[in-house]
């Protein structure tokens, strides 16, 4: 083994248990929690004009009657992007929004595992780009470790591009960069051996983001009791073996897009900094300024900080941000509403076959929400993303996910870290973390704020 600088390469045999022995070999798939649902039949204009700007998935045409507040959630603001790192870590469909492809043709280039993936890639073998050549061990940051590394054109050198796609998830990736690092330091001041500190500071590192999925983002999403009931009794409508994990439709394209719903209209980075939308102002894509940079504190809560900002309310709305978004992110479209993310969403369950919210209520026992609820005639039954999201209006207050959208969202992140043998759910599901905790339980935020 050769040396780099002062420290050993670290060894890749496909980088500890987790990596690349248990990714498969071609695109992973998709599949179905209630394949004995018939999909729901929609017109597609008729959820253009309900995604599109003015349509009833429109939040500007409320603000109005609103307070800068008016529709603050009782969690931090942060707690969507999270997600979103979320979803990158376990899908990546690259199917054209408009159809055209099979549904069972549709692949995830993504291993269906919470591995974070999105920061290791094929680590410091497989993708050298991304770590330090001199400390290999260690991630490769910019030049003031506030950004990831670009190339001379200001593109990131990172394992996931979308997580380059605005501010908020640039932010979040170089914290667990940052914290990758920090644990590695760590490692070495306890003298673990060199050749292993990479994959310890590996392992470490996902079992915490791991144990953050089920006791800290999911509680907050879905409520503790349904999170209680799914480790003690599995999953009753997906529960896949070891190795042989999947990502539901009724995931990917309608519970897991509640995000889309939580996105405030402004934000502001500092303290009594000017408060801005998310598109176009905080758009990635580019080298991250020191002028331009976020206060993590806020988005998430920190003990010893004031509370940060809040999410948006789930209420069936987006803001105007996301209504249209920014051709960087979309690229070029030949119809305007594709701009809309809304329409995107609804097309997207449109275009995979999905069943109506109503239906899936019906399955799981759950009464269905009423025409007074729904605020809107949809003639043949509601798509299940815009049903979800005034579930959690009227069964989640606003706050979280309701009985449909929280049992698909937590049977399936459980589920997928249950058929992972290197997951610390399968391994010891007793496990606590150990790294350094500001309060008494340990949280996010004390995994984002270790390498600051």
């Amino acid at each position: 083994m050769h040396q780099h600088g002062s420290h050993a390469a670290a060894r890749d045999h496909c980088l500890g248990p987790n990596r690349a022995v248990d990714r498969p070999t071609g695109a992973a798939r998709y599949g179905r929690m209630f394949r004995d649902l018939d999909p729901l039949a929609s017109d597609p204009q008729v959820l253009m004009r309900a995604g599109s700007d003015g349509g009833i998935c429109d939040a500007a045409a409320t603000l109005d009657e609103l307070n800068a507040d008016g529709d603050d959630a009782t969690e931090a603001a942060g707690w969507p992007f999270f997600g979103q790192l979320v979803a990158h870590d376990i899908t990546a469909d690259r199917s054209p929004i408009s159809g055209g492809v099979a549904t069972e043709a549709l692949r995830n280039a993504r291993a269906p595992m919470l591995n974070l993936e999105i920061l290791y890639s094929d680590g410091p073998i497989g993708s050298a780009f991304l770590f330090d050549v001199n400390d290999p061990a260690r991630f490769l940051l910019g030049p003031d470790g506030g950004d990831v590394p670009r190339n001379h054109q200001g593109v990131a050198l990172i394992g996931d591009p979308r997580n380059d796609v605005h501010l908020f998830a640039l932010s979040l990736h170089v914290a667990l960069l940052r914290a990758h690092n920090a644990i590695v330091d760590l490692l070495r001041d306890k003298g673990v051996r060199e050749g292993e500190v990479f994959d310890t500071a590996r392992n470490t590192l996902t079992a915490h983001y791991q144990w953050i999925v089920v006791h800290d983002f999911l509680p907050r999403l879905v409520g503790a009791p349904l999170v209680a009931q799914v480790l003690a009794e599995g999953g009753r409508w997906f529960k896949p073996r070891h190795g042989q994990a999947f990502i539901p439709l009724e995931f990917a394209d309608a519970a897991y897009r509640y995000g889309h719903g939580q996105i405030r209209h402004t934000y502001r980075l500092v303290e009594g900094g000017p408060a801005v939308p998310l598109f176009p102002d905080l758009v990635g894509f580019g080298p991250l300024p020191a002028d331009r940079r976020l206060d993590l504190t806020q988005i998430f809560d920190v003990p010893g900080h004031p509370p940060a900002q809040r999410a948006k309310r789930l209420d069936g709305r987006l803001a105007a941000s996301l209504i249209g978004l920014p051709e960087q992110v979309t690229g070029a479209v030949d119809t305007a509403a594709y701009r809309s993310l809304a329409v995107r969403d609804l097309l997207r369950g449109e275009t995979t076959g999905l069943p109506s919210g109503e239906e899936i209520a019906a399955l799981l026992g759950e009464p269905p929400l009423s025409d007074e609820e729904l605020a809107h005639d949809w003639p043949t039954g509601t798509p299940l993303w815009f049903y979800i999201l005034k579930e959690a209006e009227h069964r989640g207050g606003g706050d979280r996910l309701g009985p449909v959208g929280g049992r698909i969202v937590a049977e399936v992140l459980i589920g997928l870290l249950r058929a992972d043998r290197a997951s610390y759910l399968s391994r010891d599901p007793r496990w606590q973390p150990h790294l350094p905790a500001a309060g008494p339980s340990y949280q996010l935020s004390d995994l984002l704020m270790l390498g600051a």
